[in-house]
C-alpha cells in the first residue's frame, strides 16, 4: 500500500500526468456528483419529515451543513497543499492550494449566509458573535487572504509560499471551528451526525445530508480538478507536451 501510495504522490506531482489523470476523471465526476446533490436536496428540501421543534426552518442544514463540512474540508486540504509546498516545493501543491481556494470561500460565505438565515426563526437574531460563528468568519477572511496574496505578489513562486504559509498557520482555526461548540459556550448545538459512534439525527433526515454532504464534496472535487488543470496549461504552456496538445486539438 506504501508504494502504491508513493507511486501516485510522484506521478500526481506531474503536471502532464496530472491533466491526463483529470481528463480521465472529469467526465463522470461532474455528472455523479451534480446527480447526488440533486437527489439529497430534492430529497431533504421536499420529502423529509418536519422536524418536531423547528418545523420546516430546520430544512436548511441540506445546504448549511454540506458548505459548512465543504469549507472545513477544503482549508484541511489547503494546508496539506501548504505543508507539501513549503517542506518539499512541489509545483503541483503551489497549483492546488491556488485552486482549491475560490470553490472554498464561496462554501464558507454560503455557511455564513444560511446559518443565519437558520438563526433568525431558532434563536431570534441574524447572528451572535459566539465562537462557532466567529471563527467561521475568520476561515472566510483566511480563504480571501490567501487568494489575495495569490494574486497581489507577481512571482508565483513566491506567491505560493506566502499563501502556503498563511494556509498552514489557518488550520489552526479549522480546529476552533470544529471543537468551539464543546470547548465554549455558544449558542450552537451539539453535533448529530457522527462518523464514529450513533447519530442522533433521524435516518429519514439523515440520509438525503449524507447525499448532500457527498455531492457537493464531489462538486468541490471536480470544481479543483478543473481550476488545477487550467493552472497547469498555464504555468506549462511553453514546455513541449503543451504545445503537441495545442496542435493535436487544432488539427
Amino acid at each position: 500500500m506504501w508504494k502504491t501510495l508513493k507511486r501516485w504522490y510522484h506521478q500526481l506531482g506531474s503536471p502532464r500526468y496530472f491533466y491526463r489523470f483529470c481528463e480521465a476523471v472529469l467526465p463522470w465526476l461532474v455528472p455523479v456528483s451534480l446527480a447526488l446533490l440533486a437527489v439529497g436536496l430534492i430529497w431533504g428540501l421536499v420529502y423529509a419529515p418536519v422536524e418536531r421543534y423547528q418545523g420546516d426552518s430546520y430544512r436548511i442544514i441540506y445546504i448549511h451543513v454540506p458548505a459548512s463540512s465543504g469549507a472545513l474540508m477544503g482549508y484541511i486540504a489547503m494546508g496539506v497543499a501548504g505543508l507539501v509546498a513549503l517542506v518539499w516545493r512541489m509545483k503541483m501543491a503551489e497549483v492546488m492550494l491556488k485552486a482549491l481556494a475560490p470553490f472554498g470561500a464561496a462554501l464558507a460565505a454560503v455557511s455564513l449566509l444560511t446559518g443565519a438565515l437558520w438563526g433568525k426563526p431558532t434563536w431570534g437574531t441574524y447572528w451572535q458573535w459566539d465562537a462557532r460563528m466567529t471563527s467561521m468568519l475568520i476561515l472566510l477572511f483566511l480563504y480571501l487572504g490567501i487568494m489575495a496574496l495569490q494574486n497581489a505578489i507577481r512571482d508565483p513562486r513566491q506567491a505560493a509560499r506566502a499563501a502556503a504559509l498563511l494556509a498552514v498557520v489557518g488550520v489552526i482555526n479549522v480546529v476552533i471551528v470544529k471543537y468551539s461548540v464543546e470547548w465554549l459556550n455558544t449558542l450552537h448545538q451539539g453535533a448529530t451526525l457522527k462518523v464514529v459512534g450513533e447519530s442522533s439525527i433521524d435516518a429519514s433526515m439523515k440520509w438525503p445530508l449524507l447525499i448532500s454532504m457527498a455531492g457537493l464534496w464531489l462538486l468541490y472535487a471536480a470544481n479543483v480538478l478543473i481550476r488545477a488543470r487550467t493552472e497547469v496549461l498555464s504555468r506549462e504552456r511553453r514546455s513541449g507536451w503543451v504545445r503537441r496538445l495545442v496542435r493535436d486539438e487544432e488539427a
